[in-house]
């Protein structure tokens, strides 16, 4: 009977199979967290493409001076720019006119008790004011481990946040000439 239980021990036909097992679980969870991971840095760079080109038309003056409502418009551009990775009705934004870009500072950002955004407004400025933009989206994630290990406090979701200061450019040349 010993020398039965020595030889099972001796045994190495399935000791493939079985370390297959002991890496397999592991080794797929590390591989799901790599491509959740790829998909929030996609997203978060995504978001700051869309914060930009999204800001380019407050910049120029192409949302305060089309008819309509200038919110929608920057809205609209913000949501067809980030759809690819992102969620448009979970996008929180801000726009504020600055005094000066040494207010900066005063204008920090403010979140509620759920972590989300507390928008200060929209308020565009017109020509050569200096404008705030700033949007925020709380990234959830898909895999519970990644959501535990990443989360800021909210659940299993990470809070991605882009910010624009900019001067508007002097779009309004009429009204300066009137003022002349």
């Amino acid at each position: 009977m010993l020398s039965w239980v020595c030889k099972w021990f001796r045994d190495e036909k399935a000791a493939t199979a079985v370390e297959f097992a002991l890496v397999a679980v592991p080794f797929t969870i590390l591989l799901i967290g790599i491509i959740e991971m790829s998909l929030m840095f996609a997203a978060s760079a995504n978001l700051h493409n869309a914060t930009s080109d999204a800001s380019r038309i407050i910049r120029t003056g192409q949302a305060q001076q089309a008819p309509g409502d200038p919110e929608q418009m920057f809205r609209d551009r913000l949501c067809n720019d980030v759809d690819i990775f992102l969620d448009c009705g979970r996008l929180q934004y801000e726009v504020v006119a600055m005094g000066d870009f040494s207010d900066f500072p005063d204008y920090s950002t403010q979140f509620d008790e759920n972590g989300n955004l507390a928008s200060q407004g929209f308020a565009p400025g017109g020509s050569s004011d200096v404008v705030l933009v700033r949007v925020a989206y709380r990234y959830p994630f898909t895999v519970p481990i990644m959501g535990e290990l990443l989360s800021d406090g909210y659940g299993a979701s990470k809070l991605l946040l882009s910010t624009v200061v900019m001067q508007n450019e002097p779009y309004d040349i009429n009204e300066e000439a009137e003022g002349l």
